[in-house]
């Protein structure tokens, strides 16, 4: 009846024996009835491909798209249309891990680029082969930086870290039996100063994490970071939105350890929330605390270049409970999609489509300080996202944004508004976004 399931009644009897149960549904038990599901699924008749498309188009018509004007992480970046065919190309393109690297030369080249153009771009000595997203990337570079620091179990987090990264963070360091220390901010960044007084009174402190651009899209200053948690034995982490290091000071520059943060503003469109790619790179004496694979290139017996998997031996499928991470499942789609993107778009272009982004961001922004309405919540230098005050009704500001076909941006908990602005938003974008000003009641 189940052809397609592998195991026999026997081996579900013997399963069911070792956790203690008689029967499958007694694996359920704890669930109430009244949220159980009994009828039979309303599936639909088999349908012709062309009638299936129809239906689909039809569903998703009914999706408003909008003009975005949102970031906090993610970030509606231009994706040059190349890139799903290439993506697609069968030496690319296959559900299994490259372990064999005699038939996975195409995965393993486009690996190793990928860490060649991470490492090149966050200015460290290593790049693994990408890691999920980039909260789950900072989560892994906590439980590296505790890892190294042996007995340490203190990571100090700054308190401008987006909060949702800090959940992940949370969630990770109560199951590792880690202890996470918030740094206070001050005037929406972090100082050393803080950061100093904070070394010296606690014992243990393995890790300290950053942002660059903050939470609040302000540029911090790091100076002195990294001989600070250096000079206390601990490593220094920053996490960065990819995309902005094409012009600002690198991790690497910073003197940081590990470099972990979000690979989706590298082309990859924001997709209803996924899938991203997370990076992660670190100093070359880091390398075996780091997880997840790593490609080397080496010489054939013909003396041809080749690509191969190394330092296996931190790899889940080799060492199991043992190992540093189980982030080595990643398959590393995403990575490619990044690697398409970095090529297609060289260095000058990934410099130019920041440049705009920070142009754009700082021009709207005037324009709405100009209205008397507005006001900056931190008198920060910005990149290309600002969190900004009004002193009007916001439920009204959003309504009609929306209404006419702008996301405005993303309310804060505090009741504040983060804007993002990225090279697609055009200068008539914004003229539109900044002509709407006059419609939201209380800037007549």
């Amino acid at each position: 009846m189940y052809k397609y399931f592998p195991h026999t009644d026997e081996d579900q009897k013997e399963m069911l024996a070792k956790v203690g149960v008689k029967s499958l549904d007694d694996l359920y038990a704890q669930i109430p009835e009244s949220i159980r599901f009994r009828d039979d699924y309303e599936i639909p008749l088999g349908a012709s491909e062309m009638e299936v498309r129809q239906a689909f188009e039809k569903l998703g018509n009914q999706t408003k798209q909008l003009t975005c004007f949102a970031g906090y992480g993610v970030y509606d970046h231009y994706s040059p249309s190349v890139i799903p065919n290439l993506l697609s190309r069968s030496e690319f393109l296959t559900s299994y891990t490259p372990y064999q690297a005699e038939i996975s030369q195409g995965t393993l080249h486009y690996i190793f680029e990928y860490q060649s153009m991470m490492a090149e771009l966050t200015g460290m000595d290593i790049s693994n082969a990408s890691m999920y997203d980039g909260t789950t990337a900072c989560a892994e570079a906590m439980m590296m930086a505790v890892a190294a620091g042996k007995k340490q179990n203190k990571v100090l987090v700054s308190e401008t870290l987006n909060a949702n990264t800090r959940k992940v963070l949370d969630t990770y360091a109560l199951h590792q039996g880690i202890e996470l220390v918030t740094i206070p901010a001050e005037d929406g960044v972090t100082k050393l100063s803080t950061l100093n007084a904070q070394l010296s009174t606690l014992d243990g402190v393995a890790g300290v994490i950053v942002q660059q651009p903050n939470a609040c899209g302000i540029i911090e200053d790091f100076s002195g970071f990294a001989d600070a948690c250096h000079d206390n034995k601990a490593l220094f982490v920053m996490n960065s939105v990819a995309a902005d290091l094409a012009v600002l000071k690198t991790p690497g520059e910073w003197g940081a350890d590990i470099a972990v943060g979000d690979g989706q503003s590298l082309g990859i469109p924001m997709q209803w929330g996924g899938p991203y790619v997370g990076y992660m790179c670190c100093t070359e004496k880091l390398i075996r605390k780091m997880p997840g694979r790593i490609v080397g290139m080496t010489k054939d017996n013909r003396n041809q270049r080749t690509f191969v998997l190394t330092l296996q031996a931190r790899e889940q499928h080799i060492r199991r409970q043992k190992a540093t991470s189980n982030i080595c499942s990643n398959q590393s789609l995403m990575a490619l999609w990044v690697t398409i993107y970095l090529s297609l778009m060289g260095k000058e272009g990934l410099k130019e489509a920041a440049e705009l982004s920070y142009a754009g961001a700082h021009y709207l922004c005037d324009k709405m300080l100009a209205t008397g309405h507005f006001s900056l919540v931190y008198n920060q230098p910005f990149f290309n996202e600002f969190l900004i005050q009004y002193d009007g009704n916001m439920d009204q500001l959003f309504s009609t944004y929306i209404m006419n076909g702008i996301l405005p941006g993303i309310r804060m908990t505090d009741g504040n508004l983060l804007i993002a602005v990225t090279e697609k938003r055009t200068k008539e974008d914004i003229d539109r976004f900044v002509d709407l000003l006059p419609l939201v009641g209380g800037l007549h």
